[in-house]
């Protein structure tokens, strides 16, 4: 499935939803927000089947800070965000995984377009419902 933006119906086989998945997603995005993130309204959301990551396209702005928090409801569940540059380069400058939840922050050097790259490493389910949000400063 193409990643797209937040579509609350989408539902995993045993019940939970892309808005269950953003709740953690953002839950992940406190600490930032306390030092002066802005979460902005767009975000992404789908379902992965794991071990088939999903590129998603994103314009930086040089001079900016982002953070990106994806979320999962799906327990046992290990996601993962990582940020590429147009070279295929990570770029990120610390990522970390917790639990349900994942995120990677960037200071981009140039302006351009970056690519998320969101997992799902293990899941028990055959697909996971995801969410990623962001934010900036």
């Amino acid at each position: 499935m193409a990643a797209a933006l937040l579509h609350d119906g989408l539902q995993s086989a045993r019940g939970g939803t892309i808005v269950e998945a953003l709740s953690y997603a953002l839950e992940a995005a406190q600490p930032a927000v306390k030092e002066g993130f802005t979460v902005r309204e767009e975000r992404w959301g789908g379902d992965l089947a794991a071990g088939q990551p999903l590129p998603i396209p994103h314009q930086l702005f040089k001079g900016n800070d982002y953070w990106f928090w994806m979320g999962t409801d799906s327990k046992g569940a290990t996601i993962s965000v990582h940020i590429y540059d147009k070279n295929g380069k990570l770029v990120e400058d610390e990522f970390w995984q917790k639990g349900q939840k994942a995120a990677a922050k960037i200071r981009p050097k140039r302006t351009g377009t970056y690519y998320l790259l969101v997992e799902v490493e293990k899941s028990t389910e055959e697909r996971t419902v995801w969410s990623l949000a962001y934010g900036f400063r």
